[in-house]
């Protein structure tokens, strides 16, 4: 096929193109993808400018998107590629393959730079979703420091830098510039831009801005950083968020309300306890879903409010294809169960046959799970309506499982994400917080966002 970039797509081209070290913050449905590969051709075989680029990816992400980009353009065909997955035995032999890009998941880039025993060639890497590396801490981030000073250009690619604040910043940043902008350390980081919020004596549990440090923050990393969002470039469908409310019985109201006071609840088939506030969020979130694990470990269903919900919005769509967010184990088993019951015929979204499955049409209901299929899975073909049937604190999960469907490329005028939220629980707090959160990093991009118009 062949490659005609809109606007926005050639003007990210040349910033990579012009920008060693850049942050690409490119909403989801711009082509992100296309856009960097085109940029490497050129940088490979017009300026001779890099010889060996290093791709970085989440594992489903560096084991078909990237591939299937570089066969879908007539331009970039010519592009060897080695895509190095699978054991430690294939990945060797991966990396020993004659390649212009190599492709390897995320996790296994400790394993590459420090047990793999291969030298590091790569003149460039791209870190397909550069919030990856957010965690200053993780072993992937500090095993990408040791070999940061011998890479000559980095590309973070991201629709969602700073899904949880710009605390994430700081390490994504480092990775680009080594510290040039943010600082090399997180706690100089903190001292210059955050003050404390809460505390328990000497212990902080979270920060806050300084007054005015939002904006010296932006100013400080916008000359390598480009932002666009899709609404800004696209014909995008119009997407319609509802909130469908479930509502407790008493008696079930009161096992919830007891686990949020007292941290524990005994039952007849075991006893429920958090020990601290994030195990009791996370009891909670389950209450609400409508089932909880144990002390022991063993499934305790609360209630069947949202399945019941669940069941009401599939008969609604009328055979039409609905998607399924499911956030726990036990929420996934009692759906599976309910579906299996009244005959509904469904499948998980977790392999290559149940994806093409649904992007033909051929699945009633799919059961996907963010964290396992929320980054660069195109499943706009399959239908336009997402349910989430449990809710999860990572704005940055939440906005990639919706952008699966509310993407270019789907050809119905709307997409619809109903929340089924159970009443006077933690699942109002999680949609209140994921708007907040996303306030924050809409201000961001705001702040660094290309005026392709005005800078062609």
């Amino acid at each position: 096929m062949e490659y005609k970039p809109h606007d926005y797509q050639q003007f990210a081209i040349n910033y990579i193109l012009e920008h060693p070290i850049a942050a690409v913050i490119l909403g989801m449905g711009l082509g992100k993808t296309s856009i960097t590969l085109t940029a490497i051709e050129q940088l490979i075989y017009d300026s001779f400018d890099v010889s060996k680029v290093l791709v970085v990816a989440p594992l489903r992400v560096a084991r078909n998107t990237w591939s299937d980009e570089i066969h879908k353009w007539d331009h970039l065909k010519h592009l060897r590629y080695s895509i190095v997955l699978g054991s430690a035995t294939e990945r060797k032999r991966a990396l020993e393959a004659d390649a212009d890009i190599y492709i390897i998941n995320r996790e296994n880039l400790q394993w590459l730079i420090e047990q793999s025993g291969v030298n590091f060639i790569w003149d460039m890497v791209v870190l397909d979703e550069l919030s990856s590396f957010k965690n200053w801490n993780s072993k992937r981030f500090k095993a990408f420091m040791k070999i940061r000073p011998k890479v000559k250009r980095v590309i973070g690619l991201t629709g969602t830098p700073s899904s949880n604040g710009l605390m994430d910043l700081f390490a994504e940043f480092k990775c680009l510039d080594m510290g040039e902008r943010l600082g090399r350390f997180i706690s100089q980081y903190r001292v210059d831009y955050f003050v404390p919020d809460r505390m328990n004596g000497s212990i902080v549990y979270s920060y806050k801005l300084r007054s005015g440090a939002e904006e010296q923050i932006y100013e400080k990393i916008s000359d390598i950083t480009i932002s666009m969002k899709a609404l800004d470039h696209l014909q995008m469908p119009e997407l319609i968020s509802n909130e469908y409310t479930v509502y407790m019985n008493d008696e079930e109201a009161k096992l919830y309300a007891d686990m949020e006071k007292n941290l524990f609840v005994p039952l007849k088939k075991g006893e429920i306890t958090a020990a601290n506030a994030a195990a009791l969020s996370g009891k909670l979130l389950q209450m609400a879903n409508g089932a909880v694990y144990s002390d022991d470990g063993e499934e305790i269903v609360i209630h069947d409010q949202k399945l019941d919900a669940l069941e009401d919005m599939i008969e609604a769509a009328n055979g039409r294809p609905v998607m399924v967010a499911y956030w726990f184990k036990h929420d996934l088993a009692r759906i599976m169960r309910r579906l299996t019951e009244k005959k509904i015929p469904f499948e998980r979204l977790d392999s290559e046959d149940s994806i093409r499955k649904w992007n033909r049409g051929e699945l009633p209901v799919a059961l996907i799970h963010p964290a396992s299929a929320g980054h660069g899975l195109n499943l706009q073909s399959g239908g336009n309506t997402l349910i989430w049937f449990g809710l999860t604190w990572s704005l940055e999960l939440y906005q990639q499982t919706v952008a699966r469907l509310w993407r270019q490329g789907q050809t119905a005028g709307t997409v619809v994400v109903q929340h089924i939220i159970t009443a006077g629980t933690i699942d109002e707090d999680v949609m209140k917080a994921l708007a907040n959160k996303d306030t924050t990093q809409n201000r961001l991009i705001a702040a660094v966002k290309a005026r392709v118009t005005h800078d062609r």
